[in-house]
């Protein structure tokens, strides 16, 4: 399966800075099987894999000193091969099993810029706040489940999935009830690659249902890794209330019952460190950069994936599969996390959403972000510009935002002298690239 990865790591290997890099995201978004591809198709050598969690005899390697060299001597050895430094790509995976290879790192840049060196990991952010870790050595990349476009992809719908990233006033009604049809699939599919093949093969559903099924039960059973970090039940809880709160203001004391909000807090943060979800901070002052006027102590989160969130929360999905309006399913929950999703696969580095309290009325938008020096106001609805009573207030109250974006199932269409455009839902990913 094609993954849009692939070209990040292309620049990476191509830089003339290239720094060791380490490849982020949660358990199961298809990071080996990406980096994996990557090397087979663009270098001439070797890909040399190291799994230093099924590998843990190789731990001792990275105990004595930070000496590459012999650290490479011995690797060699073990691997029973040499490592040709100009054509070979050396894979450390799950790399935040052994706290010493990751502090190795720094090194492979300091002494032995020349050989291409990838680590990946799932529970990275563990190990990292451990070590002490110099910015400026080692190269981050954030990687995520499959998106829309990679979805129709693996399905092999490729002149469908390019029509994203042509004009939205140039797409015919065929096109648009064609690729409606394959997000109301992508919608409880979900972009988890097992997930996503086994849907693929069988053509059925319920196949993928199993999978997110067997998923989550794996993500449960990784909070034992967490041992002495935070309550495994109460995580349990806040996994689940998550994903049935996208959307709405997360407030702590809602998250699990019996337990202390700073119990809870912790579990949360051990969440969002595992990349299982993601906060999405409110600013109330519409300005670059917009990270700088946030309000920390209100926020709401995304699941990390759109599948595994219906599963996790238990959706009647039988008699949801043939609804035609995908923006009514969930009270739309399902929709605002499919943007969101979109949206942060589409490399955008933070998303937000505006909130303003006042004594009269309160307005919300569902996300903004910033990319080249502007900022995209989104709403995630159906409806008539004379419903978007925040959008308005919104761009009444700050002249410089030059446009809106509305995303709904209906066609592109556009109110200039509103400044607001309206986008097919399946946009989301195009917006946030282009």
């Amino acid at each position: 399966m094609k993954r849009g990865i692939i070209d990040k790591l292309l620049e990476w290997k191509n830089s003339s800075n290239r720094k060791p890099l380490i490849l982020r995201g949660a358990r199961q978004i298809g990071k080996t099987y990406s980096i994996i591809e990557f090397g087979g198709e663009n270098f001439k050598g070797s890909v040399h894999l190291i799994d230093l969690e099924k590998q843990k005899e190789l731990h001792r390697i990275f105990q004595k000193n930070f000496d590459v060299k012999r650290i490479l001597s011995d690797l060699e050895l073990f691997l029973g091969e040499k490592i040709d430094i100009k054509n070979d790509l050396l894979f450390f995976d799950e790399i935040q099993s052994c706290k010493n290879a990751l502090a190795t790192l720094r090194y492979f840049y300091e002494d032995l810029r020349e050989l291409h060196v990838i680590a990946a990991g799932s529970l990275i952010e563990f190990s990292l706040k451990d070590i002490s870790f110099p910015v400026g050595r080692v190269q981050m990349l954030e990687m995520y489940p499959m998106n829309f476009y990679e979805f129709l992809l693996a399905k092999e719908k490729k002149m469908l999935a390019e029509i994203i990233f042509t004009s939205p006033n140039s797409i015919s009604e065929i096109a648009h009830n064609l690729l409606i049809d394959e997000l109301r699939e992508y919608f409880f599919v979900g972009g988890m690659p097992e997930a996503v093949k086994e849907y693929v093969k069988t053509s059925k559903i319920i196949s993928a249902f199993k999978v997110q099924k067997d998923l989550l039960a794996t993500f449960r059973q990784d909070f034992s890794k967490y041992a002495g970090k935070a309550d495994k039940i109460c995580l349990d809880d806040v996994l689940t209330s998550v994903s049935q709160n996208v959307g709405n203001q997360i407030k702590y004391s809602k998250l699990s019952e019996g337990y202390s909000i700073p119990t809870i807090k912790n579990a949360f943060q051990l969440l969002l460190d595992a990349r299982v979800i993601t906060k999405v901070r409110a600013t109330s002052f519409v300005a670059l950069p917009l990270g700088a006027r946030v309000n920390n102590r209100k926020f709401k989160s995304l699941f990390l994936d759109i599948g595994l969130m219906q599963q996790a929360c238990g959706l009647d999905l039988d008699s949801k599969i043939m609804v035609n309006d995908l923006l009514s399913i969930y009270k739309g929950a399902l929709a605002e996390q499919f943007v969101g999703q979109e949206l942060l696969s589409s490399e955008i580095s933070e998303i937000f959403y505006w909130s303003r309290d006042s004594k009269n009325s309160n307005a919300e938008i569902d996300f903004i972000f910033s990319k080249n020096g502007k900022i995209f106001p989104i709403e995630v609805k159906s409806g008539s510009s004379g419903k978007l009573r925040s959008l308005h207030l919104l761009l009444q109250t700050y002249h410089e935002l030059n446009n809106s974006y509305v995303l709904s199932t209906n066609k592109y269409s556009e109110l200039k002298e509103q400044k607001i455009t309206f986008l097919p839902l399946y946009y989301a990913y195009s917006l946030g690239k282009n």
